[in-house]
């Protein structure tokens, strides 16, 4: 069965090694992310393009 006190323990344990990221890693992460989301958007255009002009 679920135990709370044993994820609440988990959950702490995490907040006290997690660090947050720095201003360059979290520009790059950014950047990445949104070159991704650009390049699935221009593949979805060109299939949705070529299906069009079947």
């Amino acid at each position: 069965m679920f135990n709370l006190a044993d994820f609440i323990d988990r959950a702490i344990r995490v907040m006290n090694v997690f660090n947050r990221p720095k201003r360059e890693e979290f520009v790059r992460m950014a950047r990445i992310t949104a070159l991704g989301i650009v390049v699935v958007g221009i593949l979805g255009l060109a299939v949705s393009m070529i299906f069009n002009f079947i």
